[in-house]
């Protein structure tokens, strides 16, 4: 809901279900920040008379805006701000006037409120499967500019989100240097800012700095939302945890380079800005031309990180993923890559296929090196046609092959690169992004192809049209395998290569919108590397993306543990690979691997021909599983519970019916015999009943122990060894409880001692480095 007051020259109050932003405009034209927080029934200008700020002189050593308003622009709280005037603090906006100035000053002029939905010309924005939204725009203006603030509340989400638009009505012509999406002053500093970051193969870091003073800054200038910084971040009270405290979110609905602040002034205020990022943008604003920002996201919670996320998951369950894909259960999928890199050919293809097809595998994937002279990393990017030796039928012929087997069938592409060493570069040099006569630096062997150049944007279109269009395929896993450099155009005039970044980015939006709009039942999976474009733009296209090219079970629960703070788990995939790990060479047990994969949309990336007959028994029994309960893993709610060398998990399907919690060890702690485990996101009054599925323990993991019951000596890891191991079992610890929702999830459940190096029994509970346990909660019926 939003409410226009009539306070001084108008107030705004936008009401979700659990918070309220106020806005009112200042008497000297200026829009004021008056609040951001928990709901509060504001009914008439009395209310909101204990918000404003009584300011009646300029501070000291500060600039008054006027003689009429004496008021200093950098002690006020602003839905927006620019240079000039007075505020020195992050701009939201930053121009260059035709006379050469750089100070502005945009005054209110009008407000409509309206249930409209967003709409931005060639970037994609949240919406609503009713068509109608809840929209408040204020336009304001500094002579012949004209910037529109746009913001639309999501109710049931506790979500706001806001965009820009400026508009030179001018004759001469406009520099634009910044322009935010969204603009957040607070009253008060102290707080924590915590972001996101990595590298490849260690993405999504939690990192939290306090901010008593000065500024931080979370930032990508790499051409993609990047792995190094997520665009999702938190601004929070310093104490506080997962259930409790004032936490702020917000993310950007936007793919390339972005740009957020967090600054604390001279008087204790504290500004977030948050957008595309400034540094090398430089847009050219012609009489009559528009810019407009992506769409900035932000959420209050009083109930903690978990009330933050789970804000933030509804919203992006409801409001970005769309199409087909949106709430249907993702397939269980082997993906050929850890089996083969670039060794691939249609007759190993189809038996890994089959050999799948016997464990449960619903979909098969071909990945990287089936087109062109694609047997390294150094050539045929852009050549996508079939190589005929490795491929003599074509992908129509394999895909009818893998169809027979019974699966379906999905393939990798890259369609953004080319290699020097293709025949797409030799026929057009000119479509890569070079500078003209100076050493090019490449990732991986590759370059940009200029997606700001029509032409190429448009034989993208048509070349994947063809490529998806030659046989059924039913899933694609889009990659981008390398970081901006050496940023330019070959398309664009010398004066609008600052548009360079930003332009890309919307080439890229034309290609996915058109072939989302041409295959409606492909379930394309974003990747750049694993999460080096993890964002709401691509999520408004691609229904789940690939989180990290590290399939380490460890490595994995710190990953998709950042992940589930901003995005649902539905979006991220997560497979089971081979031991020792391809990326860390550390051995973890397939039992944790798929337990920590399961929360996700599972995946197989190994040779499941080289299993043995017990581990194929074991990932048989662990994909029957999940079908069963995929629903809950993929579209249920997530909560964290502890973390650190335990990590507690817990999933809880849409009605509450059903639950499954989990718990990883990182390292044994030698005589610790008690754990425990604390479910989250029931309903307090159902009766539930919680257990697991004990399995058989392994004798070998006792090693030279086996000596203390042997009647004979058993030299460890000998033939004999492995003989006894495959015959004799150990029974595992049984888990089984029947209470009430608030028993499980304020006390938890006690469960079987440890393991501790003085006996062992059925009873037992073995928990080695790197272990995990899975719990089933199931409502009783009454």
């Amino acid at each position: 809901m939003i409410k226009k007051i009539d306070s001084g020259r108008g107030a705004f109050v936008l009401l979700t279900d659990s918070t309220s932003y106020i806005i009112r405009i200042a008497d000297s034209g200026h829009p004021a920040h008056l609040y951001y927080g928990r709901r509060m029934d504001v009914e008439s200008a009395g209310d909101i008379e204990p918000l404003i700020e009584r300011l009646e002189f300029e501070p000291g050593n500060a600039v008054m805006y006027s003689e009429e308003h004496p008021i200093s622009l950098e002690d006020m709280c602003l839905e927006m701000s620019s240079l000039g005037h007075g505020d020195v603090r992050e701009p939201f906006v930053e121009l260059i006037k035709p006379d050469g100035s750089r100070s502005s000053d945009f005054l209110f002029d009008s407000a409509v409120i309206d249930d409209s939905m967003p709409s931005l010309k060639d970037m994609p924005v949240s919406y609503s499967e009713s068509g109608k939204g809840e929209h408040l725009c204020l336009t304001l203006k500094d002579g012949e500019l004209t910037l529109e603030l746009h913001y639309y509340v999501y109710p049931e989400c506790d979500v706001i989100t806001r965009y820009a638009r400026l508009t030179n009505n001018g004759s001469g012509d406009i520099e634009l240097l910044r322009l935010m999406s969204l603009q957040l002053d607070l009253y008060g500093a102290g707080f924590d800012v915590t972001t996101f970051r990595g590298a490849w193969t260690r993405e999504m870091n939690k990192v939290t700095v306090p901010l008593p003073a000065g500024k931080l800054v979370n930032e990508s200038r790499t051409g993609c939302s990047s792995n190094r910084a997520n665009p999702f971040f938190m601004l929070h009270a310093h104490d506080a945890t997962e259930s409790w405290g004032d936490v702020y979110g917000f993310n950007l609905v936007y793919s390339g380079n972005h740009y957020a602040a967090a600054e604390v002034n001279a008087y204790d205020k504290t500004r977030v800005v948050s957008g595309v990022q400034p540094q090398g943008f430089r847009f050219i604003l012609k009489s009559g031309d528009s810019f407009e920002t992506p769409e900035g996201v932000m959420t209050y919670s009083p109930l903690g990180f978990t009330g933050q996320s789970v804000n933030m998951h509804r919203f992006v369950r409801s409001h970005i993923l769309r199409g087909e894909w949106k709430d249907k259960e993702r397939p269980v999928l082997l993906n050929s890559w850890e089996a083969s890199y670039f060794n691939i050919n249609e007759r190993s293809l189809v038996a890994l296929a089959k050999s799948a097809k016997d464990l449960g595998v619903e979909l098969f994937v071909m990945d990287d090196g089936w087109f062109g002279e694609r047997n390294d990393d150094f050539h045929s990017l852009g050549d996508w046609d079939e190589n005929p030796k490795k491929l003599p039928g074509g992908l129509k012929s394999l895909c009818n092959k893998i169809n027979a087997a019974g699966l379906d069938f999905g393939i990798w592409v890259e369609p953004e690169m080319v290699n020097v060493q293709s025949k797409l570069y030799e026929a057009h040099p000119d479509w890569a992004m070079a500078v003209p006569g100076q050493l090019h630096s490449e990732g991986r062997h590759q370059r940009f192809l200029d997606l700001c150049n029509p032409a190429v944007v448009d034989f993208l279109t048509e070349k994947m049209t063809a490529v998806l269009s030659s046989a059924n395929i039913r899933y694609v896993k889009w990659d981008m395998n390398r970081v901006f450099s050496d940023v330019y155009s070959p398309y664009l005039p010398a004066k609008r290569q600052g548009e360079v970044a930003h332009r890309y980015v919307l080439g890229l939006y034309r290609i996915m919108r058109t072939l989302c709009e041409r295959f409606p039942h492909i379930l394309f999976e974003g990747c750049a590397s694993g999460g080096n474009r993890f964002d709401l733009g691509i999520l408004c296209y691609f229904p789940q993306i690939w989180g990290s090219d590290n399939t380490d079970a460890l490595s994995r629960a710190h990953i998709q543990e950042g992940y589930s703070y901003g995005y649902p788990l539905s979006c991220v995939a997560s497979h089971v690979s081979a031991s020792p790990n391809h990326q860390t060479l550390r051995s973890t047990p397939l039992a944790s691997r798929f337990n920590i994969a399961a929360y996700g949309v599972l995946g197989y990336e190994l040779n499941v021909r080289d299993l043995n007959k017990e581990q194929r028994e074991s990932l048989k029994a662990q994909i029957l599983f999940y079908t069963v309960w995929r629903e809950v893993f993929q579209l249920g709610q997530f909560y964290r519970g502890r973390t650190g060398n335990l990590h507690e998990w817990t999933v809880v399907a849409r009605d509450k019916s059903r639950a499954v919690g989990m718990i990883f060890q990182e390292l044994t702690k030698p005589n610790t015999l008690t754990e425990y485990y604390r479910a989250q996101g029931l309903d307090p009054d159902r009766t539930y009943k919680l257990y697991n599925v004990a399995g058989k323990v392994n004798i070998k993991l006792f090693g030279s122990l086996i000596n203390t019951m042997a009647p004979i000596h058993v030299k460890q890891d000998s033939l004999l060894h492995s003989i006894i191991a495959r015959v004799v079992k150990m029974g595992d610890e049984k888990e089984e409880f029947t209470a009430k929702g608030s028993v499980f999830m304020q006390n938890g459940v006690r469960l079987s001692q440890s393991y501790n190096g003085t006996g062992f029994n059925d009873k037992t509970r073995l928990f080695p480095d790197f272990s995990s346990r899975m719990y089933f909660i199931m409502a009783v019926d009454e």
